[in-house]
Formats: structure tokens, sequence, C-alpha cells
């Protein structure tokens, strides 16, 4: 599968680390904002051994997103850079059918409505979180709870010392479970990759799930189960949630 990678952070380091090491992906480019590294392979700036792909890092100054997705086209695009990225590349990638795949931790609601116009066109996927952990653990909180709807509900959210803000998972998983913004507990400590807890408090036992991210290749690992699993989707907004149910079903 050819893609191209938006944002090349700590954690699109990561991710661009396991698509090169998977047999199924080829990385074509990392487009960034700087021309830092610019012209060089991917594979050599992260100094992954990888055989296949010849994926050269890209900067914004230097081509235009509509001349970058003619010349090295992709099958989907994977986006962890910021809110506004979506509008630098959407419409362009929308109009040549590429799969878009965000993980941008937050989107307000007009970016939001941006998102769901562009799935008119091809398939768009978002997720504030990508590892399959967490939405693993989404799952089955909402199903916990439809079975105790009575239960007491506090999230706990950890992160590294500086991080900002409520985590945007914390708050996905709070919308999920129907829950306020005050029953998330912050805790900013270290170099925590990224640790979510829901704890059920029932009147005789208490129930916890918990995802700990060990290290950012979890997001790439995510990212790999989300583009297969969306090859044959025809074109629509998905969320994590149309992902797993299939499997679900498959197993009930």
């Amino acid at each position: 599968m050819k893609t191209g990678l938006i944002g090349f952070g700590k954690t699109g380091r990561a991710v661009a680390t396991v698509l090169l090491q998977h047999p199924e992906f080829e990385l074509e480019w990392v487009l960034r904002k700087s021309n830092k590294q610019e012209g060089r392979r991917i594979s050599d700036v992260l100094e992954v051994e990888n055989t296949i792909s010849n994926g050269t890092v890209v900067s914004m100054d230097s081509t235009s997103v509509g001349d970058l997705l003619d010349q090295q086209p992709v099958d989907c695009i994977i986006d962890f850079s910021s809110e506004d990225g979506i509008y630098y590349y959407g419409k362009e990638a929308a109009r040549r059918a590429i799969r878009i795949i965000s993980a941008v931790s937050h989107y307000d609601e007009l970016q939001l409505r941006f998102l769901k116009q562009l799935a008119e066109k091809t398939v768009v996927f978002w997720s504030p979180n990508i590892t399959l952990g967490v939405n693993y653990l989404i799952f089955a909180a909402k199903f916990l709870k439809s079975i105790a709807p009575f239960v007491d509900i506090e999230i706990v959210e950890e992160h590294f010392k500086q991080k900002h803000g409520v985590s945007g998972t914390a708050l996905k998983m709070a919308d999920s479970l129907g829950l306020k913004k005050s029953k998330i507990n912050s805790v900013r400590a270290g170099g925590i990759v990224g640790k979510h807890q829901v704890i059920f408090g029932f009147k005789y036992q208490t129930i916890r799930l918990i995802h700990e991210s060990i290290s950012r290749e979890a997001f790439g690992n995510g990212v790999v189960f989300v583009a297969e699993n969306l090859t044959n989707k025809p074109p629509g907004y998905y969320i994590y949630e149309d992902i797993l149910k299939p499997f679900l079903n498959e197993h009930a």
C-alpha cells in the first residue's frame, strides 16, 4: 500500500519507522513544514534498514500538495500534523479519491464538518488516538456501561510533564461514555508516553480498564490496522468503532 505521511514529530517518526518495516506498506514521502532534511531518504533519516521504499522527506515550502500527489501518488495519507493540516491537503486528496487517515488529537466543530464534506468523495477516518488498545478499551467500557448504567465512572489520564491540556483521548472516552469533562483526572509527570484508565466503581467491587502506551510505535501499529481495514470501504466518514464492530459480530 503506497502511503504518505504528514507530520514528522516524535510520533510521526515512530509511525514512519513502523511503516518502513512493514512488508505491505511503501512510505512514498513524508511532508513537513520546514525544509530540514528535505530530499533525504526517510529510511536514512530514521536509520532504518529498508530496501523497498525510496521515499523522501518533502517540504511544503518547495512543492504544492497537488504536484506532490500527482508526481508521487499514494493510496492513503496518514495525518499526524495539526488541526489545520486538513485544509492544506484535504480537497486535493479527496479529488483524487485518496483515503485520509487522521490521528490529529483535536478538531473543532468546523473542522469536523469539513472532514465530513471530504468524506462525500473519499474514505475519511479520524481517531484522536489511533492505537488499537485505547480504542478496544473504549469499546469495552461502553459495553460495560450498557450493562450497568448506574455505575460510578472516573477517567484518569497520565502523560509526560510537558503535555498541555486534557488529552484528546480522555475527552473522547468521556464523550463515548456520556461523562462530563470534570470526570477526567489528569496527571503530568516525567516522560510518561500515555496511560489511560477507566474506573468503574460499584458498591462492593471496582473494575479498572487500563491502557498504557509503552512506545510511540504503538501508533504505527494502529495506523497499519486501520489502513488495512479501510482498504475496501466505500467513501464515507469512519471512526474506530466502525472498524471494530464487524469483529464483534463475527465472534458473537
